[in-house]
């Protein structure tokens, strides 16, 4: 059987504070009738992904879209169909939201998230509503008081709300000390943590979540922590992202986008290659690998959820 394709630009719109995003629920009579999501439609012939949006939010919420960026493109299978999501991050637009066609809507705090039924394709735009557009890889440092006070500069005054514990230096215990004070800087600039480790590493130090290096992620047979914290992966490659996928990931790196001084026998990807590579993909992408802030909307727009970094954060 020849499935039949259907593109669809869908909208994650968020409010001013940003704290909140509007769902809005599929008429009962309608397939997958009665659970929510984020509002859009189906191209029309010739139509571009951002034209589509424009009209479907006009035409559902009568709203008008003034500032909007990509946020990430799902591919997704159901039985009798390939869905393409096309979705758009929505911060500026003219006009109340309403339904103009009889539609449930709501603004739903990013952690309620999950308390809603969801379309199953509609999953990994739950993970990029919720992340952030930096990923901050810590740098190794061996004073702790030089390590400490750079983290919190980083949490303080850049910002930094999604960070990698890296210290491929330390030892266990030394990495666990490291970990729990990193853990309770995170916390007060409500930040996240996650580990670069053995995902047991979470037994002893309850951060958010874990990083995996390329070689563990390929080691797994299944998904390694629970479902209530986030799980990331180094990937390189194709292979690498279909196993992420596989075991559950939440969202990858993928690198290396340009040479490194880190790396420098490892080819660069370039942005034709990363971009093939995001489309595939099917869930959040940070752009790794010579990256600097500079280079944010271009990932943005070749489908990227951001860029990550040491020496572009680490200060």
């Amino acid at each position: 059987m020849i499935k039949r394709r259907v593109h669809v630009a869908a909208a994650a719109i968020f409010s001013d504070d940003g704290r909140e995003v509007l769902l809005a629920r599929r008429p009962s009579i309608v397939d997958q009738g009665g659970l929510w999501e984020f509002p859009g439609g189906k191209l029309a012939p010739f139509e571009t992904g951002l034209e589509a949006l424009k009209r479907e939010l006009h035409e559902e919420l009568g709203i008008t879209i003034k500032r909007a960026q990509p946020l990430i493109r799902v591919p997704h299978e159901y039985p009798d169909k390939h869905v393409l999501l096309d979705v758009w991050q929505v911060h500026t637009f003219e006009g109340e939201p309403y339904g103009r066609e009889g539609q449930a809507v709501r603004w739903v705090r990013l952690e309620d998230l999950y308390s809603y039924a969801f379309p199953a394709a509609n999953l990994p735009i739950l993970r990029a509503v919720m992340l952030t557009p930096e990923y901050l890889i810590t740098a190794e440092e061996d004073d702790e008081a030089v390590f400490h006070s750079r983290l919190e500069r980083a949490l303080k005054e850049d910002g930094a709300r999604l960070v990698q514990l890296r210290a491929k230096t330390l030892d266990e215990p030394a990495y666990l000390k490291r970990a729990e004070a990193s853990l309770a800087l995170c916390r007060e600039y409500a930040a996240r943590l996650l580990l670069n480790g053995d995902p047991e590493l979470l037994d002893k130090v309850d951060a958010d979540g874990v990083h995996l290096t390329s070689e563990r992620l390929m080691s797994l047979e299944r998904r390694p922590i629970a479902q209530g914290k986030w799980l990331c992966a180094s990937t390189h490659d194709r292979l690498q992202l279909e196993q992420a996928n596989r075991i559950g990931c939440d969202f990858v790196t993928l690198s290396p986008l340009r040479t490194t001084p880190t790396h420098p026998e490892a080819a660069p990807l370039g942005w034709h290659d990363f971009q093939q590579l995001v489309e595939y993909a099917g869930m959040p992408v940070y752009a790794l690998g010579g990256m600097s802030r500079e280079d944010a909307n271009r990932a943005r727009a070749v489908g990227a959820q951001g860029i990550a970094s040491i020496r572009c954060f680490w200060k």
